[in-house]
């Protein structure tokens, strides 16, 4: 397994890029590597300021940067030599088995439409992410920033790949789909949520559980997948990262609200795509940027990407 890493990406590259992308290589076994994407001369000096072995990495140099505020659709086209575009290029020539990056989101998902593109079926790909219910479960949400606004077909289809994730990757036999809803009522919602329920009532695509409302998010007595349009879900997301920054400002340590830290996942896989690929948080420092690492092997072991092209096929 060899896992693509956009060295250049994020507030705090290169050097809190390299830092965490040493801690993850401590995780790996030897026949799993990590292609560090971005100027070479800043890689291997830095991977000497942290006593890592550089054989222990594959290095494509990179003369050029994709930056956080540039405009993603007509960079990527004419930053060819970028970490990013070098590094979706050898995704879609297999050179590397998945693709890691906190750079510049537009610019991921631009580069993930454009190389490795879509399954086939798929309507529009999602970005997935966890919500912590107990110390050792998690419920998963998608989308949370893609498409802020979705059709009740493309909703459909985010209740299969979330099932399809929630299956293969938290390893739940028969994941309950929940709609998230301003009501548990069959009928509740608006002109979208309302035609979603009537796809999904019947189908035997997925186990449907019928409507969540916001208070169910935390719990795992309704529902393990949470479907809704990317901007219902990243208000959600970024909510509980506030939630999660205001316990921290009142000094509360607890283990369970600590499983609310991004840096704890690193990442969330974009779904429906033919290659993993996995964004990162801007802000992610060297701790965040392991567990995106590793978050990408996890993703990669699962197989979840050919399990979803049989799925659609």
């Amino acid at each position: 397994m060899n896992i693509g890493l956009d060295v250049m990406g994020g507030d705090y590259a290169p050097d809190a890029v390299i830092a965490g992308a040493v801690l993850a290589q401590k995780h790996l076994s030897n026949s799993e590597r990590i292609t560090l994407f971005g100027d070479e001369n800043a890689i291997l000096r830095l991977l000497k300021n942290e006593n890592a072995n550089v054989s222990d990495f594959d290095i494509v140099h990179c003369s050029e940067v994709i930056a956080m505020g540039d405009n993603p659709a007509k960079t990527f086209s004419k930053k060819i030599d970028s970490s990013i575009h070098k590094g979706f290029k050898h995704l879609a020539e297999k050179k590397i088995d998945g693709f890691a990056s906190a750079g510049n989101t537009g610019a991921m998902l631009v580069g993930t439409m454009y190389t490795i593109r879509s399954v086939p079926g798929v309507i529009r790909p999602a970005i997935a992410s966890y919500i912590p219910v107990s110390e050792k479960k998690f419920n998963l949400i998608l989308d949370v920033g893609i498409n802020p606004d979705c059709r009740p077909d493309v909703l459909f289809q985010y209740a299969i790949l979330g099932s399809l994730y929630s299956k293969h990757v938290f390893g739940i036999d028969k994941p309950r789909i929940g709609l998230l809803n301003i009501g548990a009522e069959d009928e509740k919602g608006n002109l979208v949520t309302k035609s979603t329920f009537e796809l999904m009532k019947d189908t035997s695509d997925f186990h449907f559980a019928g409507n969540v409302e916001g208070n169910d998010l935390f719990s795992d007595s309704k529902a393990d997948v949470f479907v809704c349009d990317g901007f219902v879900g990243n208000v959600v997301l970024k909510e509980a990262e506030a939630f999660y920054q205001l316990i921290k400002k009142r000094n509360i340590t607890d283990h369970f609200f600590e499983q609310f830290n991004f840096e704890n996942y690193g990442g969330t896989p974009i779904l429906g795509v033919n290659s993993p690929v996995v964004i990162g948080h801007g802000i992610s420092n060297a701790k965040a940027i392991m567990n995106m690492i590793l978050q990408t092997r996890t993703v990669i072991s699962s197989n979840l990407c050919e399990k979803i092209k049989e799925a659609f096929n």
